[in-house]
């Protein structure tokens, strides 16, 4: 019985121990902020093309940054209640090493976009589509809205699925040790 303890006492810490940044994240999340499921180890993650306004863009312009990636639609309630704390997130720190990526996913005519955000007073988020959900079907998004977390190397790190409240307390405090995580290693 004693080694049996032992055994898993040295399980726990190794598990624990190779969660870095995620274990410190996950340790973070309250209210909306606990359906985030937070990975033990980084994901790749798709770099598939989408367009933006002035022609076609991709994840790679973020690499070296903390992405939080949205995926949205017009149609979708829930998205229309979360973007302004997305955009929120981004005006307190949208900087060189973070970014909120907004991709209004299926078929998302420009003007559409523009009045949805116009409606709702979100200015400073990007209005990227992915028309024919190219990137959605290969991050395996199946549902509306969905959240993820990238690191510098854009790789998932966490995906929440549904609504939240991006401009939480538990949001920013997740936000911010990634920052400070991701700054020192």
């Amino acid at each position: 019985m004693k080694n049996w303890l032992k055994a898993l006492l040295y399980t726990g810490l190794l598990v624990t121990a190779n969660l870095g940044a995620a274990g410190d994240i996950a340790g973070l999340r309250e209210g909306d902020m606990k359906k985030l499921a937070v990975h033990a180890e980084p994901h790749d993650f798709p770099d598939v093309a989408f367009d933006a306004p002035e022609g076609e863009a991709s994840l790679a312009e973020y690499r070296g940054r903390i992405v939080v990636l949205n995926f949205w639609a017009l149609w979708c309630a829930p998205c229309r209640e979360e973007m302004p704390t997305l955009e929120a997130l981004q005006h307190r720190f949208g900087a060189e090493d973070f970014a909120v990526v907004t991709l209004a996913t299926g078929p998302n005519a420009p003007p559409a976009i523009d009045r949805f955000l116009d409606e709702i007073g979100v200015t400073a988020l990007p209005r990227y589509r992915d028309p024919r959900s190219r990137l959605a079907r290969a991050a395996g998004v199946l549902g509306l809205p969905v959240t993820v977390i990238l690191d510098r190397e854009g790789r998932e790190i966490a995906r929440l699925v549904g609504t939240a409240d991006w401009s939480s307390d538990s949001a920013i405090r997740i936000v911010e040790s990634l920052l400070a995580r991701e700054s020192q290693g």
